[in-house]
């Protein structure tokens, strides 16, 4: 069990990556973390379970007007479009400092990028990295949309969309992507 005494906590970076957090344990992490949010730059919890009960708390650390979290991690969480749903609701109420989002290997699906497609659409948001490499997307024209009429291009650098099924759709984004500085992965 990790115990935090957060009174004295100032990390810029937590990585918890593998520690086989379970959905009761991140209830306390997130607790801990929402009493002090305004160091932390880099948060890392891929590959433990969550659990929704654990998303919906890590959300309530993300709309804090006072978190500053410019990178996170969560692939492999075992999140669901409805997590991602969360965590975008989340984020778009406090998109100006994240610059890069991972939350690859999990089963977020097309409304799952229909939410994140969203934040892509908020002007304060400026996302530079997504990586959603092998989360069961097979349609990409709503994401497509949003960079087409956004101003995120002028941000994204890099998107991860690998291992996805998108047929078609991917074309289209590409062309979007054509004479953006975004690599498409």
């Amino acid at each position: 069990m990790i115990i935090i005494d957060v009174n004295y906590c100032y990390f810029s970076v937590f990585s918890l990556s593998r520690c086989s957090i379970t959905e009761k344990q991140s209830l306390i992490l997130t607790s801990a973390l929402r009493s002090n949010p305004s160091h932390l730059r880099d948060l890392d919890l891929s590959v433990n379970t969550l659990g929704d009960s654990g998303v919906k708390h890590l959300c309530a650390v993300l709309k804090d007007p006072h978190c500053k979290l410019e990178r996170l991690r969560l692939s492999w969480c075992d999140m669901t479009d409805e997590d991602c749903s969360d965590v975008t609701s989340a984020l778009k109420s406090n998109p100006s400092h994240l610059r890069d989002l991972n939350l690859s290997r999990n089963k977020l699906g097309d409304s799952g990028v229909k939410n994140l497609s969203d934040l892509l659409m908020k002007p304060q948001c400026k996302l530079q990295k997504l990586e959603l490499y092998d989360c069961g997307i097979t349609d990409v024209s709503s994401l497509t949309q949003s960079l087409n009429n956004s101003k995120a291009l002028q941000f994204l650098k890099e998107l991860d969309l690998s291992l996805n099924k998108m047929g078609h759709s991917k074309q289209r984004l590409r062309d979007v992507l054509r004479d953006s500085n975004c690599v498409l992965r």
